[in-house]
């Protein structure tokens, strides 16, 4: 794996921090609502990065990439390969809904706690762990990822999650819908079968509309899944970028 190198970019006005590391071909990573460059859990992240050159977060001015999308991210992903979709040679939906009508939704519970920032930021950590993991699990990685998780929470404005809330909600009302089925690019989806955000029906959606699309569930998998199976799901995602498209 090669040197990781962080950087600062300016975006219509906006200070984008993407981080770059790992040999190979480009996969530009984006992650989840509220979320960093430095959230991924970093054995998922060095597993890809023993096969690609990641990107997370801004493609850079690659002609063609590969793109990986959890949660929010997996919306901007679809958003990506539907607007240009000569620039994209793979995708990568994790957690993820078709947006529209198609979606079935979180509770409005779930989403209350979601975009809940009261109390301290290692409560804010505690409640947000507590929807990214089935309960067994979540006191687990709160004692492991705790602070990081609460220093992150710190960090973060209200104004932001409230602009990021808004964006959610539009992508419910409008969504990916029926232009799904003109993605030409080849499509791994994975879920986890017990995330209570997104709820797994909607990879089953997403591969039902996606022209030969691949599917993965992972059992005992809640939202941020890729932390509780960091080594297979990277294999399965390497195993992926790995297969010649015309294979596919």
């Amino acid at each position: 794996m090669g040197a990781e190198s962080l950087a600062t970019i300016q975006v219509d006005g906006a200070k984008i921090v993407y981080r770059r590391l790992g040999n190979g071909c480009p996969l530009l990573v984006l992650n989840g609502f509220a979320a960093t460059s430095g959230d991924w859990d970093p054995l998922f992240i060095h597993g890809l990065a023993s096969y690609s050159e990641l990107i997370i977060l801004d493609n850079l001015g690659f002609e063609r990439i590969s793109i990986l999308g959890w949660s929010m991210g997996g919306f901007i992903a679809q958003t990506l390969a539907l607007r240009h979709p000569n620039r994209v040679n793979k995708l990568i939906l994790l957690s993820t809904d078709p947006g529209g009508s198609d979606a079935d939704l979180t509770s409005s519970g779930v989403w209350s706690q979601l975009v809940d920032t009261s109390g301290t930021p290692h409560d804010q950590a505690r409640r947000l762990l507590s929807l990214l993991f089935p309960s067994d699990a979540a006191e687990s990685f709160y004692r492991k990822f705790g602070d990081i998780v609460a220093a992150a929470r710190a960090r973060l404005s209200p104004d932001l999650i409230n602009r990021q809330a808004a964006a959610m909600d539009a992508w419910h009302r409008n969504g990916a819908g029926d232009r799904l089925r003109g993605i030409n690019a080849p499509v791994l989806i994975a879920t986890g079968s017990e995330d209570v955000v997104i709820p797994p029906s909607n990879a089953l959606k997403l591969v039902n509309a996606i022209p030969s699309a691949w599917l993965a569930q992972f059992p005992h998998g809640g939202h941020a899944f890729m932390a509780q199976y960091p080594r297979q799901l990277a294999d399965l995602i390497n195993c992926f970028l790995a297969i010649d498209a015309a294979k596919l």
